[in-house]
């Protein structure tokens, strides 16, 4: 297992961490609140929901709590997205490929097998995230810069949570 592998060109944790407490800051300064995830993905179902049946998406009292709109948490996605992106090709780790080496090693080649594994993830993902009225970055990141216990303790479950499923999937891994 090689825990202290170091990529040439990739970003320094300690850096990226850094960067990631100044974006809650100027989050809170900008916008009043705290980043999060998981809400801006409810909202955009409710856009898409709106383009085909918008009385419907009106009465339904989830979508009234959580308004569909294209806000700044929308936008905090997209730039995750675009900004992982960047990461990767400016530090020349980036890598096309449809099925991760772990998940091939165990499971094999098969494209729409791990599609179909990941929307089921992701879906159980969501429905916790939404269960727990926030996602790991909404609750754990969050809620350690305001110092709160429950911060620290989901931030806690969640890395435990993801090393128990990663144990039990891969059978201990490789990497």
């Amino acid at each position: 297992m090689e825990l202290n592998r170091k990529d040439e060109g990739a970003w320094s944790p300690y850096v990226a961490g850094g960067l990631s407490g100044l974006v809650i800051i100027v989050s809170v300064l900008w916008t009043g609140k705290f980043f999060g995830a998981s809400t801006s993905f409810v909202r955009s179902v409710g856009m898409l929901g709106k383009s085909f049946d918008p009385e419907r998406v009106a009465q339904l009292e989830y979508f009234i709590r959580y308004l569909p709109k294209f806000d700044w948490q929308l936008l905090f996605v997209v730039g995750i997205f675009v900004g992982s992106l960047l990461a990767a090709l400016t530090s020349d780790s980036f890598k096309w490929q449809g099925v991760p080496d772990m998940w091939a090693e165990r499971f094999g080649t098969n494209p729409a097998l791990r599609g179909i594994v990941a929307f089921i993830g992701g879906i159980v993902a969501m429905y916790g995230a939404r269960l727990a009225g926030g996602c790991p970055s909404g609750h754990g990141l969050s809620g350690i810069i305001q110092l709160a216990a429950s911060g620290l303790i989901a931030m806690v479950f969640f890395f435990v949570g993801g090393i128990i499923m990663t144990r039990l999937i891969y059978h201990g891994g490789n990497r």
